[in-house]
């Protein structure tokens, strides 16, 4: 599902060449919200037709796509899962950046109405034809938080003491608490509650990726042929941090930290993100509940990351005024150690790969439109100013520790 996304395409073509029987489900939305934004993709994205055909030509493997709104037309969907019977699912499909949700409320109806549905949908239909299927689901840190708590983020559950008339009566594992940041991240809360009743109530076997950002562009299948190349999205939308550096630095323009640039966030290479696909699919669960992994291979400061793109082309670095509501300071200590265990080799934020990164922004930064890169909206119509508007800050050099789960 949403096998024509930044993370669906890639992983689609990586899970082919590994023998698999790949089917796509996609309506083709993330395309038409570029046409909404008026934005497009750096690199130059081929129509899903010709992609399939090179990719055909290429391995002689085919992938059907069917053009199917999942999260609208229930009855092609199940229809369609009953006629292949696939053994996994992986859901893809789900409207995927925060700042997009917190546009505006037609944007956050918009991704609660197609995120929401869409999962329940699936799962509906997995009940309702009695198939046994494993359903891997992207989801993100960020149904944790960024509170800096003091402790490690565990892979989705904690074990808390239930104490009754003052003493400890017993222990029970329980989902990690949730605190989400924007309408996005509260979807993906949904999609784990959801998680938990149909694996209790109907026994779904269900595996649960807690992803990071996604940095880098290409994978080893879409190096294959000009046509296969992934999206490279730079605007304030849908565009990463690191992306938003990579463009300004290319264009010979500051890079742009929102606020102090203490926010700390988890990170995970496009390649290890297919990698973490292709080995929960190979390792299903048993079901007896939700199987919930952390997808992150290292963690950095905003600051942290400006600093390296900074030494890596020598752009200068400014501070501005940060649209979203968010600690101005966090640490993030993640737990991420069963993908490894399962076989994952992380790669991390260095070298060659972060070289490619800065080419690709240079060999096509003709197509960059300048006027979208800061374009992302303010969290609330009348937002706290924790920061005096138009505001430039240059606070003291802090050292963070980079924190890499090799």
């Amino acid at each position: 599902m949403g096998g024509d996304g930044f993370c669906g395409w890639p992983t689609s073509l990586h899970l082919s060449r590994n023998k698999m029987d790949v089917t796509i489900i996609d309506n083709l939305s993330r395309r038409n919200i570029d046409n909404e934004l008026g934005t497009c993709s750096l690199t130059p994205v081929a129509t899903i037709e010709e992609r399939l055909a090179k990719w055909k030509s290429i391995s002689g493997d085919t992938i059907q796509h069917f053009n199917i709104d999942i999260a609208q037309e229930y009855t092609r969907l199940a229809e369609l899962i009953e006629r292949i019977q696939p053994d996994t699912i992986v859901h893809f499909a789900e409207q995927r950046a925060a700042p997009y949700s917190m546009m505006g409320s037609k944007q956050k109806r918009y991704t609660v109405n197609n995120n929401v549905n869409a999962t329940h949908n699936i799962l509906c239909a997995i009940v309702e034809k009695d198939l046994d299927i494993h359903l891997v689901h992207l989801g993100t840190m960020g149904v944790y938080g960024y509170n800096s708590e003091g402790f490690s983020i565990s892979e989705g559950y904690i074990d808390v003491d239930v104490v009754q008339e003052g003493k400890r009566s017993s222990t029970r594992s329980i989902l990690h608490p949730m605190y989400p940041g924007s309408v996005y991240h509260t979807t993906k809360c949904l999609d784990e509650v959801m998680f938990y009743f149909y694996n209790k109530n109907d026994q779904i076997r269900i595996t649960d990726l807690h992803q990071g950002i996604v940095w880098g562009t290409n994978t080893k299948e879409t190096h294959l042929d000009p046509i296969l190349i992934n999206r490279f999205d730079y605007d304030g939308m849908y565009g990463t941090v690191l992306n938003r550096f990579l463009m300004q630095s290319a264009l010979g323009y500051p890079l742009t930290i929102y606020g102090t640039g203490g926010q700390t966030r988890a990170f995970i290479h496009i390649e290890n993100t297919i990698e973490c696909i292709r080995l929960a699919i190979e390792n299903p669960p048993d079901g007896d509940r939700v199987r919930i992994f952390n997808q992150a291979t290292e963690t950095h400061s905003v600051e942290e990351l400006a600093r390296f793109v900074s030494n890596l082309t020598g752009a200068k670095i400014e501070y501005l005024e940060n649209p979203r509501r968010e600690p101005v300071c966090n640490d993030l200590n993640v737990i991420a150690d069963s993908l490894q265990e399962l076989g994952l080799h992380p790669i991390c934020l260095q070298g060659v790969l972060c070289e490619e990164e800065v080419s690709i922004a240079r060999k096509y930064k003709h197509q960059c439109d300048v006027s979208k890169i800061l374009n992302s909206p303010p969290w609330r119509k009348s937002p706290v100013q924790e920061i005096p508007s138009k505001t430039r800050f240059f606070p003291q050099k802090r050292t963070h520790k980079n924190r890499c789960n090799k």
